[in-house]
C-alpha cells in the first residue's frame, strides 16, 4: 500500500508534463478524453470482486488502468447526479435537487395528492458565472460530443456541445482535433429489468446474492439475475466502443473513463442515499497503460469530475467549482467527507441529507414524519418492488426488512460501513458513538450552510427564486455586434450568457461554434448568433451582414 500512495502523489506530476497548462492552443500533447457511462449500477463488475458478473471488457480496462473504489454520486437518481457532473456544483445549490424539473412526473393520472399535482415545470438556474464544463474544453479547441443523454435539470445550452444527440461522435471532428466524447449506455437502467422480463435468463437466479433488506423469493431472485444479465450486455457495448477507438489508432492518445450515473436501479438503492444508491464504479485508463492495475481508495464525488477533466486538459480550474481534481496537473488533496441528498422523487416528497467518510455514514431526515416507501408509480412497475409490497401486506417481512417499510423515520441515522455495509444497524442513539455522531453532524451543518440554500423550500416558491419575481422563465438578451477594424465583436447584455455563432455559408452543416474572440467576416457572408444563459430561454437569432 505504501508504494501505491507514492505513485498517487507522483502521478499528477507526470501528467502535468504532458499538458500544456499555459498554452491555450491545441497541441499534439493534448489527450483525447472518452467517457463511456452506464446507468443505475453499483460496482457489479468482476474487477471489483463480483464473481457473478460477466464483464470481460471492463475487467480488461481495469487491468490496463486505475480502479477507484470509493466513488459516489451526489444523489441516488440520474437528473440531480447529471446536473452535478455537467456543472461541478451540488444540485441543491442551484435548484436542481428534485427529480425531475423539466417534465411532469410519470403516471400523473394516478396521482391525487394536491401537493404533487402542483409541482411546477422549471429549469434549475446556477449563478451567471457557471458554465457547462465542456464549454471550457471547446474554448481551447476540443471537439465535444454527447451521445446522447443530458437530463441536467436545464435544457443543454447550444454552447455546451459541438454535437449532442444520437448521431454525436468524435469521428466528426476535424483532422487532428482533440476530442471529449461521452457515450451513455442505457441497458442497465432500472426499466430494463421489467422491460426485458421476457428475455431468456443467462444468470442463474439461485446464484445471486440477496441483500438482507429483501426477502428471499423467486421473483426477487429473478429480477436480480436480470440485472446481472443487463450488466453483461452493457459490457459488450463497452467493448464495441473500445474496439472502435482501437481500430482508429487512438488508444494511445485517449484517456478513457468508465462510470455509472448512480448505484443500483433496485428498490432501497435507486433514489436513496445509502451506499447501494450512491456507490459507483470508476475506471480510468491512460495512454500507454500508465499505472496499469492501480487501485485508489480516495473519496471521490461526482462534483470532482468536472475539475478533473479540466485538470487533465491543462485548463485552469474555476474557483466556483465545488469539487476538486483527483487526477492531472491540478490534483488536490482528498477530502475528509463526501455529501449527498435526496429530495422529491417523482410525486414522493422527502428531504434527506447524507455525509460519508471512509467508514461512517450520517443521514439527516428533515421529514421524519414521512415513511421511507412512498408512492412512486414508475418504480412500482418492477416485479421486485411489487413483491416487497406483497410481503409487507401479508406481514411476511422479518425485522430487518420491516425497517424500510416503517411509517416514520428517525431524525438521524448513523452507520458503521465497515461492520454494516448494508446500513441496517442505526447507531445514532448508541452512546458509544456520540463523538462520531457529533463530528458527522457538524460536517453536515457546515455543508448545509455553504451549499444547501433551498432546503425545505416548496417548489412553487423555489421557481420564483430561480426566475424572480413571478416564476416566469427569463429570455436571454439577443446578441449585439460591434465592428472594429475588419473584425466583429459579439456581446450579450444578459449576465453570464454564452454566445454561439455560425456563418450562413455553414447553414447546411448546422455547425454552431462557441464565441471566444472577435471574428472576421467574409464579404457576402452573414454572421448568425444566439446567446444563452443556463436556465433561461435562448435568445432570438441575431444576424450581421
Amino acid at each position: 500500500m505504501r508504494n501505491i500512495c507514492i505513485i498517487v502523489i507522483l502521478f499528477p506530476i507526470f501528467l502535468g508534463c504532458k499538458s500544456k497548462t499555459g498554452d491555450k492552443t491545441v497541441t499534439p500533447d493534448r489527450y483525447n478524453i472518452l467517457w463511456v457511462t452506464c446507468e443505475d449500477m453499483s460496482p457489479h463488475l468482476g474487477c471489483y470482486g463480483d464473481t457473478l458478473a460477466r464483464t470481460p471488457n471492463l475487467d480488461r480496462l481495469a487491468q490496463e488502468g486505475i480502479r477507484f473504489t470509493n466513488v459516489y454520486s451526489v444523489s441516488g437518481v440520474c437528473a440531480p447526479s447529471r446536473a452535478a457532473i455537467i456543472t461541478g456544483l451540488y444540485p441543491c445549490s442551484f435548484g436542481a435537487q428534485h427529480m425531475r424539473t423539466l417534465a411532469r412526473t410519470a403516471s400523473i393520472d394516478k396521482i391525487t395528492d394536491p401537493e404533487a399535482l402542483s409541482i411546477p415545470v422549471y429549469e434549475a438556474v446556477p449563478p451567471p458565472y457557471v458554465k457547462c464544463f465542456p464549454e471550457y474544453l471547446r474554448a481551447i479547441g476540443y471537439y465535444c460530443t454527447n451521445n446522447s443523454k443530458t437530463d441536467y435539470q436545464f435544457h443543454p445550452p447550444i454552447t455546451a456541445w459541438d454535437e449532442n444527440g444520437s448521431k454525436a461522435h468524435w469521428k466528426n471532428r476535424k483532422s487532428g482535433q482533440p476530442f471529449f466524447a461521452v457515450f451513455n449506455i442505457g441497458i442497465t437502467h432500472e426499466s430494463q429489468i421489467w422491460q426485458r422480463a421476457g428475455d431468456t435468463l443467462i444468470t442463474d437466479p439461485a446464484s445471486v446474492p440477496v441483500p438482507p433488506y429483501y426477502p428471499d423469493s423467486p421473483v426477487i431472485r429473478r429480477d436480480l439475475a436480470r440485472m446481472y444479465d443487463n450488466i453483461a450486455l452493457m459490457d459488450q457495448q463497452v467493448g464495441n466502443f473500445l474496439a472502435e477507438l482501437n481500430d482508429a489508432g487512438l488508444m494511445d492518445s485517449t484517456i478513457i473513463f468508465f462510470y455509472s450515473d448512480h448505484g443500483d436501479g433496485t428498490p432501497r438503492a435507486k433514489r436513496w442515499v445509502y451506499d447501494s444508491g450512491l456507490h459507483v464504479p470508476l475506471i480510468v485508463r491512460f495512454p500507454g497503460q500508465e499505472e496499469a492495475g492501480m487501485i485508489v481508495d480516495e473519496l471521490i464525488s461526482f462534483i470532482d469530475f468536472a475539475p478533473t477533466v479540466l485538470s487533465l486538459a491543462g485548463i485552469d480550474i474555476p474557483d466556483y467549482l465545488h469539487g476538486r481534481a483527483f487526477l492531472g496537473s491540478r490534483k488536490e488533496m482528498e477530502p475528509e467527507f463526501i455529501f449527498a441528498a435526496r429530495d422529491r422523487m417523482d410525486p414522493a416528497l422527502d428531504n434527506i441529507r447524507a455525509v460519508r467518510d471512509k467508514r461512517y455514514k450520517y443521514i439527516r431526515n428533515y421529514m421524519p414524519e414521512k415513511p421511507y416507501v412512498q408512492f412512486i408509480p414508475y418504480r412500482d412497475q418492477m416485479p421486485l418492488m411489487q413483491e416487497l409490497h406483497k410481503f409487507e401486506g401479508e406481514d411476511k417481512l422479518n425485522d430487518i426488512q420491516k425497517i424500510w417499510f416503517s411509517k416514520t423515520k428517525p431524525e438521524e441515522e448513523l452507520y458503521d460501513l465497515e461492520d454494516d455495509p448494508y446500513e441496517i444497524n442505526n447507531l445514532a442513539d448508541n452512546p458509544d458513538y456520540i463523538e462520531i455522531l457529533d463530528r458527522m453532524r457538524k460536517a453536515h451543518e457546515n455543508w448545509k450552510t455553504n451549499y444547501d440554500p433551498y432546503n425545505l423550500i416548496p417548489e412553487t416558491d423555489l421557481v420564483k427564486l430561480l426566475w424572480p419575481p413571478d416564476g416566469i422563465q427569463p429570455i436571454t438578451d439577443p446578441v449585439r455586434f460591434s465592428p472594429e477594424n475588419h473584425l466583429i465583436r459579439l456581446f450579450c447584455d444578459t449576465d453570464g450568457a454564452s454566445i454561439a455563432y455560425h456563418f450562413s455559408s455553414q447553414d447546411n452543416k448546422n455547425e454552431w461554434q462557441l464565441y471566444t474572440s472577435p471574428l472576421k467576416i467574409v464579404k457576402g457572408d452573414t454572421l448568425k448568433a444566439v446567446a444563452i444563459r443556463i436556465g433561461y430561454k435562448q435568445s432570438e437569432m441575431s444576424s450581421y451582414y
